[in-house]
């Protein structure tokens, strides 16, 4: 018989198809392995609020209506002093992103990035990413200036991310003309709202949440890599921008007033209120009311933008593998102490709401009331998927609380602000235990302040001068200098922050 002169004979087809399929075999066990392990590692679903305090129906505000993040909190363990380390978007974030305390990530103000500090660190998210997981986020995680940023990457880090989607709604491109402000053309840093007529799907966090649908179900179709998606939504950041059928639920009239700010600011240290604008002070009631009106009606649009994050969550069979975080990066005044927005060390302002959902570790309805801080969450995250971590992380993780909620953990949060020009900045640290807060401002040399909090909740009256709490005083003293030291990296130095753009390098920054 005659041959091609390529043929092979048939016992040695029959042995390179056995070895083909051996080989094959190995692949497909391989991957099957590895689709297994990815399956077998939780998926994070990481969702942020912009600017929101504790104005919420799980956290038994009265008004405020939240059943989205109240159903949210019914499955997991629900942080009842949860605390930023500094009120003000871009520090906040940074630290939270980074799990290093403002003091070491060296950024202390809005328009920077950790990258220009301490560029070879790894962000939380880049850590998931080199862990070989997916990594996206939709909307603002770190810091962005709102609203005219709203669209673009804002202050990103493309190095934490390899899927950045930016929407942008009609509370950004159509209507700022409509916007009321109490300094025109001002928006982001001003008290400002506007009740649209124009749906959820139209505005921004309305998008965010489409997209949010859309990414997890590509995630549901593909279960090769487990996820780490980061969905920030922008409201109820100012502007305060929502349909008007939200604003509707809030009755202009039945809106609370703060009541008897003068008393409240006769003992406290000028640093402490001088977070104030100018143009708060010549609010009337009317105007007050109306601003906590649309903040109010804010929360509540962005709650039911959540909640279509979580439906689709469980519509698309991922909620039992999922770990979901929910919190925001700083607290907010709504005239208290005479005080609107952020910037102060008062509980109003430092204090977040914290939700947590870890399949196999928490219970439905757990309450963890010791004090924590969003430092926490990068070691807490890191350890629950076994992703590697830096060294020099210096939050507490926080799973054994999440399993345990009764336990007391580290028992203490801290946060920072600054004070005055670049040429002269003092600091204001305040601690948090479970009952009192103590706030030194430039050690102690510019005012102290002493709250208890089982006995005056609303921060109304200062202990610190008083001759019966000078030991407590002493002790609070020692042990908040001792926590603020602990903020420092090893150098004992803030790293300064360095002009220029960070060239990326996922590996090897």
């Amino acid at each position: 018989m005659k041959r091609f002169p390529h043929s092979v004979p048939r016992s040695k087809r029959s042995f390179r198809s056995l070895l083909a399929a051996s080989v094959a075999a190995v692949l497909i066990a391989a991957l099957a392995g590895a689709a297994a392990a990815a399956e077998s590692r939780p998926n994070v679903l990481f969702i942020m609020a912009d600017d929101l305090n504790n104005s919420m129906g799980c956290y038994d505000h009265a008004l405020v209506k939240t059943p989205n993040l109240d159903r949210l909190a019914q499955r997991g363990v629900r942080f009842t002093q949860a605390y930023c380390q500094f009120p003000l978007c871009g520090p906040s974030r940074n630290s939270m992103l980074t799990g290093l305390y403002p003091n070491s990530t060296g950024i202390l103000s809005n328009g920077q990035i950790f990258r220009q500090t301490i560029p070879r660190h790894k962000s939380l998210p880049q850590a998931f990413r080199l862990a070989g997981y997916f990594a996206g986020r939709i909307g603002k995680l770190y810091h962005y200036g709102v609203p005219r940023s709203i669209g673009t990457n804002g202050h990103d880090d493309p190095g934490s991310w390899e899927l950045e989607l930016n929407p942008a709604g009609c509370d950004r491109l159509i209507e700022e003309p409509d916007i009321f402000s109490l300094r025109p053309g001002q928006f982001g840093g001003t008290l400002s709202w506007h009740a649209s007529p124009r749906g959820d799907l139209l505005h921004t966090d309305g998008l965010l949440a489409s997209d949010a649908e859309w990414v997890l179900d590509r995630c549901a179709r593909r279960n090769d890599r487990p996820f780490f998606l980061a969905v920030g939504f922008y409201r109820p950041h100012t502007p305060y921008v929502s349909p008007k059928k939200y604003f509707e639920g809030y009755p202009k009239e039945r809106m609370p007033l703060v009541q008897g700010v003068k008393e409240d600011q006769r003992d406290v240290p000028a640093p402490a209120l001088a977070s104030r604008h100018v143009e708060q002070d010549r609010m009337t009631d009317d105007l007050r009311r109306q601003a906590i009106q649309a903040y109010f009606a804010s929360i509540t649009f962005m709650d039911a933008q959540v909640g279509r994050v979580l439906d689709a969550l469980d519509r698309l069979g991922l909620a039992d593998n999922t770990i979901v975080v929910f919190t925001s990066d700083h607290g907010y005044h709504l005239g208290e102490h005479g005080l609107w927005q952020k910037m102060s060390l008062f509980e109003e302002s430092a204090r977040v709401p914290l939700i947590v959902v870890a399949p196999g570790v928490t219970k439905p309805g757990g309450v963890a009331r010791t004090p924590v801080g969003l430092v926490d969450l990068y070691p807490t995250l890191a350890g629950l998927c076994g992703v590697d971590a830096p060294d020099n992380l210096q939050g507490q993780n926080l799973a054994p609380i999440l399993a345990d909620p009764s336990l007391p953990g580290r028992g203490w949060a801290l946060s920072q602000v600054t004070r005055g020009g670049a040429k002269k900045t003092t600091f204001g640290f305040t601690l948090r235990t479970s009952r009192w807060r103590y706030t030194e401002w430039d050690e102690g040399r510019r005012g102290r302040e002493l709250y208890d909090h089982q006995n005056d909740p609303r921060e109304q009256t200062n202990l610190a001068d008083e001759p019966a709490h000078a030991d407590r005083v002493a002790a609070l003293s020692t042990q908040l200098r001792a926590a603020a030291a602990s903020t420092l990296p090893d150098s004992g130095t803030i790293p300064s922050v360095r002009p220029g753009l960070w060239l990326p390098n996922l590996t090897n920054p």
